[in-house]
């Protein structure tokens, strides 16, 4: 399949616009003559190990869940294992793409795939995703007494406005919602009213609420469990035989866990100030964890790509049926978590 087809689909399943901004996802590394893609190898870290093996397959696409490129790189040799990656991958051909957190927002995706550890029971975003309607909202402060109707009257007449909101008490706005071209169009009107020209604002795009799609989740559970019961159906989904546990304050083993907050990877940021019986993340620092202890939650520590790496087959599932039979899908085993407790 052509590299810019199989590029196309990946981000029908995982759009890059729901990546934190903070991210780099995408197609990260081509070279100039991409080879069409017949082998693709899932990874969560592209590693020196994790690109031999892509040679050997041989895959013309890796994709890493973890972007290889993340900070700045001054340059690209052979002085350091990072390097030595990226450059192997361009003179081999193999082209690097990376869903990083577009992969954990997507329902069914990594964050849904990892609270389902926990039970059945209800689940939604921690941080609520959103998408861009094309359209901005433009407000008008209005004085009292202001007759509305001639203005309204006008500005229905232009394609692309339509009101949200107003009426002409003191105080109160006119709020009108404008895909982008019909803006300066309602300005012009608007315009024409000197009680109000002077104190219009256009205050930004306009988002709508993507249900069930964001960073992490909160979990209710039907089933209450005790926190003993909870560790060890963890370790279970997740193949471990150990995970680091900070009881939160007045909390024992025996405690009930109704509600639980889950953040694939290193979750301190958005888990900080959930209110829940439980954290189950990858890693935080030890003073978000002292946070959450002293607030009554206790935290299940399972070493950051743990979190992760077993929702490899769930993608690759995913990816089949997408990709079709042109392009066979292989899941890396060299990739493996660096922490192990000993």
């Amino acid at each position: 399949m052509d590299l810019d087809e199989v590029v196309s689909r990946l981000e029908t399943l995982a759009p890059p616009s729901l990546a934190e901004s903070w991210d780099n996802v995408g197609l990260l590394a081509v070279s100039s003559v991409p080879s069409a893609v017949r082998s693709l190898l899932l990874t969560v870290d592209l590693t020196e190990g994790v690109l031999r093996e892509a040679m050997k397959i041989p895959a013309q696409m890796i994709l890493a869940y973890h972007p290889p490129i993340f900070r700045p790189l001054l340059r690209l040799g052979g002085s350091t294992w990072k390097e030595r990656v990226l450059t192997g991958a361009l003179e081999n051909r193999v082209a690097i793409y990376s869903p990083h957190t577009a992969l954990d927002a997507i329902p069914g995706g990594v964050n849904d795939w990892l609270a389902g550890c926990l039970g059945e029971g209800s689940r939604k975003p921690l941080s609520q995703s959103s998408w861009d309607t094309g359209r901005q909202r433009v407000d008008i402060p209005l004085p009292g007494g202001f007759d509305l109707k001639p203005m309204i009257a006008r500005l229905l007449e232009l394609q692309g406005v339509s009101i949200m909101s107003g009426s002409s008490s003191p105080g109160t706005r006119l709020s009108l919602s404008c895909h982008r071209s019909g803006v300066l169009e309602a300005l012009r009107v608007i315009n024409d009213y000197e009680e109000v020209r002077s104190s219009v604002e256009i205050v930004g795009l306009v988002k709508a609420p993507l249900p069930g799609t964001g960073m992490g989740r909160f979990c209710r559970l039907t089933n209450v469990s005790p926190l003993s019961e909870v560790v060890q159906m963890v370790k279970e989904h997740l193949g471990l035989k150990h995970v680091r546990l900070a009881l939160g304050t007045g909390r024992s083993l025996d405690s009930s866990v109704k509600t639980a907050a889950v953040c694939a990877g290193s979750g301190g940021s958005i888990l900080d100030g959930v209110e829940a019986d439980l954290y189950l993340t990858g890693e935080m620092s030890h003073h978000q964890v002292l946070d959450a202890v002293s607030r009554g939650t206790s935290v299940i520590l399972c070493e950051h790509s743990n979190t992760e790496r077993g929702f490899l087959p769930h993608l690759a599932a995913l990816l089949a049926p997408l990709l079709g039979p042109e392009v066979s899908i292989h899941i890396s085993t060299e990739d493996s978590e660096p922490i192990s407790i000993v």
